[in-house]
């Protein structure tokens, strides 16, 4: 217990940006208009194809910041 507490009084304070990145924004904004995009869905039937074009979407909202994170845009 006490070594671990000598390594961290030891460390310098990490920076949070709170999602201030541009892989947060990115995975942000993919998927606010994949949920935009199936709520239109339901409410106009329920169509399914939009359905399905949102769920791409989301998908590809968690690949995108996910990918964008390890390319060293997002908080570590």
């Amino acid at each position: 217990m006490i070594e671990s507490a000598d390594r961290t009084a030891g460390t310098s304070a990490r920076e949070y940006h709170h999602g201030r990145t541009p892989a947060a924004w990115a995975g942000s904004i993919i998927a606010a208009v994949a949920f935009i995009l199936g709520a239109v869905a339901f409410v106009l039937g329920p169509n399914w194809t939009l359905v399905w074009v949102a769920s791409v979407l989301l998908i590809l909202s968690l690949v995108t910041g996910g990918l964008l994170r390890r390319m060293g845009y997002g908080q570590s």
